[in-house]
């Protein structure tokens, strides 16, 4: 396998969960900054210019967080990423879309490009305030769905992986107060060898 990535991208949340599953991988930097994600070279790879994007050991690229993170845990079912549970594993899907979906692509995506949302850069604090809002009753939502819990399920599995980045990108990005079972849950995620290793690798340690 070989996954496309960007550090500090979502796509951190994908190279967590293949340091979790320990299975041999290779990494390609793909740098979102100099607009490599536009590039020929890549667009060949995946034409919808983003990370991450995992190129499996028969060719096949896969694409779409979600998509990836369910097909990893499918694949690799003693690692326990998805509950056996149907009602659980449901429960996993609707916090890993709502991270990526919600948080991730409403509300950051207008802290981080405001200028997509507007064609006028005067308006573009507005966007931002209105992204802020949307974070932070995204993590009002989480940080409910957390009560009592170490986990969204209660053990490991694949949203968390979406939720360890968005808090991330919260807490270490954006100097945001997360609420406190969020602030737990990315300590915790933060102490996983797994998380650690990434954190290295990438270069953001």
């Amino acid at each position: 396998m070989k996954l496309m990535y960007s550090p500090g991208a979502c796509s951190i949340g994908i190279h967590v969960l293949l340091e979790e599953i320990g299975k041999p991988y290779d990494t390609q930097l793909v740098n979102l900054r100099e607009g490599a994600q536009f590039k020929p070279e890549y667009t060949a790879v995946n034409s919808k210019s983003k990370v991450p994007a995992l190129q499996r050991d028969d060719g096949s690229v896969l694409t779409e967080y979600p998509a990836i993170a369910y097909w990893l845990a499918r694949t690799n079912p003693d690692k326990k990423l998805l509950p056996d549970d149907v009602e659980a594993q449901t429960r996993v899907l609707e916090a890993l879309d709502y991270c990526v979906s919600t948080v991730h692509m409403q509300g950051f995506s207008r802290l981080f490009r405001a200028s997509n949302y507007t064609p006028n850069p005067e308006d573009e604090d507005k966007v931002k305030e209105r992204g802020k809002e949307m974070v932070e009753k995204g993590f009002a939502v989480l940080d409910k769905t957390l009560q009592n819990k170490d986990y969204l399920a209660g053990s490991f599995s694949i949203a968390d992986s979406a939720l360890f980045y968005v808090e991330w990108w919260g807490a270490k990005r954006m100097n945001m107060k997360l609420p406190p079972n969020c602030e737990a849950h990315l300590n915790r995620m933060m102490a996983r060898p797994a998380v650690q290793r990434v954190l290295q690798q990438e270069g953001i340690a």
